[in-house]
């Protein structure tokens, strides 16, 4: 069966002199308080479906002439919310782990050392351990790990336990010795081995590019290629599982993923999910030119498997203490970031792929990369010619409050996670200080300034499920709730408008907001009804919604309870 992509169409809905009906729906949903995200029809009750696209938008009552009493599926709303399916603009999507050691929201460092040691007594000498989503800010201490904690119970066995921002490792001493990483291991460029300031031995921490050096050596057993095979293959659909549960209809990948498995799970009727897939930037045109074939095949035209945009990185992160400022950290004035390339790299590169016709989106997260980035994709402007391009920027997480209209001027994508606000507001005025936190995750300015925002999660750095970044949007609190207005306040949304930028400001993003992204006539039915109203309950209760159905190009994919 090949793969067979459709360029979105508005459907003909009547025949001439508008009496006959051409086609009844496969699909209605009724008696819904549907928020379109349309601004020519706000709101409306029921949805006709035919095929993969919304033929019919309106009350129930004029809907009625698209129903076939036999051969529409008829989902009652019961005045339930329905909306169109949440895009993750921003999702480290792949196959999972089923061995992954979880460690996110740990506060007691030595869960950590339990966990590990759990995983060992399951695992063969010299298998490798991963393992991750560790946040120090969250332990009671508040200290960064180190090996200590994980040696004494994993001597036999490499361990990499990934910080939750994935720009920094606790490894054990296996893979430092393994990695030959010692006291007079040099720092490599946009790395940090760190030491102790003692001893000047490895912690077992190791920042940004200090983890290209790791090797777990070649006394593991690996599976044989059947066994990996069926693993990943499992880790796809239980990926897939996750993101149907929690109404994710469309999944753009930052950087490289594998386009022939997204392939193959369309071919055989698994992928219920759409994709994005892009590549690393480059300056390289031999490379250059690779994608541009990639591209032909996985074209803009296409529905569910796209090529996406090319992914850079310019730094690091507020909580590892690498993301590139202007001015040196508050809590530790001896750095300021690390950049991971000069900035003359950085902008040739940019220069060369935006010629070609790519997207570019690139991480930045400090108020100096942040303006690189913005710094660059100007002058990619200026050298080629402006176009249409919408250039991301991948988390504008610390902004100057001088660059903010740049991102509408320049027509750059502000690419943001919601949940990175509520993650890191613990740590950031410590980190950077309370007047450079006025320019984090800014998202009522960059709204006023007309930038076109974007909403993701950055999983698995963050939860996919959409329900937190919705409350951390309208919120700035803490997961636990907390009393006053929030984190810098001034900065809120409306749920409107967070759902807004999750789901219209996403496909925009992507060049697709003329079909998807929300519910109108000819758009691509991916909806979402939720079993509570997120326009008007108790901020305490976002969180807790759950998602009752979600529905992709017109077939229910989940349905609560089945």
């Amino acid at each position: 069966m090949r793969l067979i992509f459709e360029i979105a169409t508005i459907i003909p809905i009547m025949i001439a002199g508008g009496c006959q009906i051409r086609d009844k729906a496969d699909l209605m949903i009724i008696n819904g308080k549907v928020l379109t995200i349309d601004n020519e029809k706000p709101y409306a009750e029921a949805i006709a479906i035919k095929g993969d696209k919304i033929i019919a938008v309106g009350t129930a009552s004029k809907l009625e002439i698209y129903k076939d009493k036999e051969k529409t599926e008829v989902i009652d709303a019961g005045g339930r919310l329905v909306i169109p399916g949440f895009n993750d603009a921003h999702a480290h999507f792949g196959p999972l782990d089923p061995d992954y050691i979880e460690l996110r929201y740990t506060t007691d460092p030595s869960i950590i050392t339990g966990k590990v040691r759990d995983q060992v007594l399951k695992s063969r000498p010299g298998e490798l351990i991963r393992g991750g989503h560790w946040e120090h800010e969250m332990f009671y201490d508040k200290k960064w790990p180190s090996k200590e904690l994980i040696d004494k119970v994993s001597p036999d066995n490499p361990v990499i336990l990934s910080r939750a921002d994935g720009h920094s490792v606790l490894v054990n001493s296996y893979v430092l010795k393994m990695s030959g990483i010692g006291k007079n291991t040099p720092d490599p460029e946009g790395g940090e081995i760190v030491k102790d300031p003692e001893t000047g031995e490895p912690t077992g921490i190791l920042k940004e590019n200090a983890q290209n050096l790791i090797i777990t050596g070649d006394d593991r057993k690996e599976m044989t290629p059947a066994e990996t095979e069926a693993k990943t293959w499992q880790g796809y659909l239980m990926a897939l599982k996750e993101a149907r549960e929690l109404g994710v209809t469309s999944i753009q990948i930052p950087g490289d993923a594998d386009f022939k498995a997204y392939e193959k799970l369309y071919n055989e009727g698994l992928l219920t999910s759409r994709i994005d897939i892009g590549k690393s930037l480059t300056g390289d045109t031999a490379l250059l030119n690779k994608y541009l074939e990639i591209r032909e095949k996985y074209n803009p035209d296409n529905n569910w498997l796209r090529f996406g945009y090319l992914k850079a990185f310019i730094d690091g992160t507020i909580g590892s203490g690498t993301a590139l400022m202007f001015s040196p950290f508050t809590d530790n004035p001896r750095t300021s970031g690390l950049a991971m390339m000069t900035y003359k790299e950085f902008e040739d590169m940019v220069v060369t792929a935006d010629r070609y016709g790519f997207q570019i989106g690139v991480h930045s997260i400090g108020d100096k990369g942040n303006n690189w980035t913005l710094n660059a994709f100007e002058k990619a402007g200026k050298v080629n010619g402006k176009r249409d391009s919408r250039h991301r920027d991948e988390h504008a997480q610390t902004l100057q409050l001088s660059d903010i209209q740049r991102f509408a001027e320049l027509g750059v994508i502000p690419s943001m996670q919601p949940t990175h606000c509520i993650s890191d507001k613990k740590f950031c005025e410590k980190r950077i200080g309370f007047e450079r936190s006025k320019g984090a995750y800014a998202w009522r300015s960059l709204t006023d300034a007309g930038a076109s925002i974007a909403f993701g999660t950055d999983y698995q750095v963050e939860p996919l499920n959409p329900m937190e970044g919705l409350y951390a949007a309208v919120t700035r609190k803490e997961r636990l709730g907390e009393d006053g207005e929030g984190w810098f306040p001034e900065q809120k949304l409306t749920m409107e408008e967070a759902i807004r930028f999750y789901t219209l400001g996403s496909a925009y993003a992507q060049f697709m907001e003329n079909r998807k992204g929300m519910i109108r006539q000819g758009y691509l039915a991916d909806i979402v009804i939720v079993d509570k109203d997120l326009l008007t309950i108790p901020e305490t209760e976002i969180m807790k919604t759950k998602v009752d159905y979600t529905i992709v190009g017109g077939k229910v994919v989940y349905r609560s309870g089945h």
